[in-house]
This record gives structure tokens, C-alpha cells and sequence, in this order.
């Protein structure tokens, strides 16, 4: 069984973790339909996005990156420079593949801006582990509480529209995808 709850106290002693598979950003759409034809083929991939931060009131960012992750790959699709490609939206939109996130009801919404789709196969991990009688949500402590380690999120409020992404956003960003996708299978393959 698994706690209810962890403090930053004790998820700072847990071992820090990232994604060690292999990171593919994607800014050409023609790259698209072969990588989503490999996503088609997986039962539950990770799912995440970033937007560009706004430090205005009132001025929000369009999202910038879409991060869908295996337990060996994570590709990053620059949104901002391939938009939402019909290949992407087909992977959104199947009911044979398990999409798992957190906190994903906003990031839906700001990708059917780009491209209207109807989401299907989408998990909400928040929802799901309080059937656990876990009581803390964000993506950090889900990750200590069900991996028993910690991620990083130093990257979180970086530039997701920068000309190219620092190695440090890719693996941040993979590593968001990534960690949904094992807390999934942790909490439902095990």
C-alpha cells in the first residue's frame, strides 16, 4: 500500500531519477507520422506538456511543447513550430492507447486549441490515486510517494518557445512524460 502523503523534507532524501532512454525533439512535421505510427503500436504512454511561462497578469502563452514518452523513448513535438498535426491528433484521439498524466484536463483543453480533437484513452493520474488514499497530487510528490524517488523541477519555468531546447529542458521535459507513464504501470501492472 502506499502513504497518503509525503513532505518536501522527506522527498528531498529520496534518490533523484530522470529519463535515461532515448530523447527525440521533434520539429519537423514530416518526422511526425512515423513516430506517431511507433506510438500507435504502445498500450499506455506518458503524457505531458509546457508552456512558455507568462509573468503578465493576464497574458497566457499558447502551449509550446507535447511530450509523449514510452519507458525507452520520449519524443518532444515543438508545437510552436509544427503545430498539431492530424498524425498527433489520431494518437489523442484512440481508445486503444492509455495516455497517463497529471493534471491533464488543462493541457486537453489548450491542445484542441490548436487542433480540435475528441480525447480518448486519457488517464488522470490525480483521480486515480485516490483509490490509493494518496492525498498529495502534484507530479513530484505522486512520483515519491508511488517510485519512491524524486524528479527535478528546476526547468519548469524555462523558455519552452527557445529556438532550441537545452539539454536540461529535454530531459526535464521527457522526464514529466516519463514519470506519468511509471507511476501508471506501477500503480496497475504490479
Amino acid at each position: 500500500m502506499f502513504r497518503e502523503s509525503i513532505t518536501k523534507e522527506e522527498l528531498a532524501e529520496l534518490p533523484l531519477v530522470q529519463f535515461e532512454g532515448t530523447i527525440s525533439v521533434v520539429e519537423d512535421k514530416y518526422q511526425v507520422k512515423e513516430i506517431a505510427d511507433y506510438l500507435a503500436k504502445q498500450k499506455v504512454i506518458g503524457f505531458d506538456t509546457e508552456t512558455r511561462p507568462s509573468f503578465k497578469k493576464g497574458n497566457v502563452n499558447k502551449v509550446a511543447l507535447l511530450q509523449l514518452s514510452t519507458n525507452e523513448r520520449a519524443f518532444l513535438f515543438r508545437l510552436n513550430k509544427i503545430g498539431l498535426p492530424n498524425d498527433l491528433t489520431r494518437i489523442l484521439q484512440s481508445k486503444e492507447i492509455v495516455k497517463a498524466g497529471v493534471a491533464i484536463r488543462d493541457d486537453i483543453k489548450v491542445l484542441q486549441n490548436l487542433n480540435y480533437f475528441s480525447p480518448n484513452g486519457f488517464i488522470e493520474l490525480q483521480d486515480q490515486v485516490q483509490e490509493f488514499g494518496i492525498q498529495n497530487f502534484s507530479l513530484k510528490k505522486l512520483t515519491g510517494i508511488v517510485l519512491g524517488c524524486r524528479i527535478s523541477k528546476a526547468q519548469q519555468l524555462s523558455n519552452w518557445e527557445a529556438d532550441l531546447l537545452t539539454e536540461a529542458q529535454q530531459i526535464y521535459a521527457a522526464t514529466d512524460a516519463w514519470a506519468a507513464l511509471k507511476i501508471y504501470q506501477n500503480l496497475y501492472t504490479n
